[in-house]
């Protein structure tokens, strides 16, 4: 019987440990779950965090890239305001140029005539009748007469707009 009694005070004793065992067992799964919930938390707050700050960057990028595109139109509005000035600078330029050219090839012409003739004016040796010389050149209606070709010009001021 000693055996047996000897028996069932080691099996309690074993039954003793085992509950302790099962008991720090659970106070350090517990403690473990603590731990690793609080780091858990901990970690999600840093996401926050990383999170917040990349979205305040992308909005001051997004400011910043705003206030670029609105000087980049202006700076187009202002280069495209030039070229229009330019523009019709040019397209003045142009017409004053034709007028000009047109103006010397009547010029050209007349001088030519102006040699062929003698230096009088006319061609032959006869003048047209009416003709007239004052101090040395033909009178109005003379040049009537030269001039009835010639174009009527408009000046560089009627091509201002």
């Amino acid at each position: 019987m000693a055996s047996s009694s000897g028996s069932p005070s080691s099996g309690s004793t074993s039954l003793v440990q085992n509950s302790g065992s099962e008991e720090n067992l659970q106070l350090l799964m517990d403690q473990r779950k603590r731990k690793r919930m609080i780091s858990n938390r901990e970690s999600a707050r840093r996401s926050r965090m990383r999170k917040q700050r990349h979205l305040d960057d992308l909005t001051a990028l997004v400011a910043q890239l705003r206030k670029e595109n609105n000087r980049i139109i202006t700076s187009v509005s202002v280069t495209t305001q030039q070229f229009l000035n330019v523009e019709g600078e040019n397209s003045i330029l142009r017409a004053q140029v034709a007028e000009l050219s047109h103006r010397l090839q009547s010029l050209n012409e007349i001088v030519e005539f102006m040699n062929l003739s003698g230096g009088n004016g006319f061609l032959g040796t006869e003048e047209p009748y009416g003709a007239e010389y004052v101090d040395g050149f033909v009178n109005t209606n003379s040049w009537n007469y030269v001039c009835t070709n010639q174009p009527i010009m408009a000046s560089a001021e009627t091509l201002q707009y």
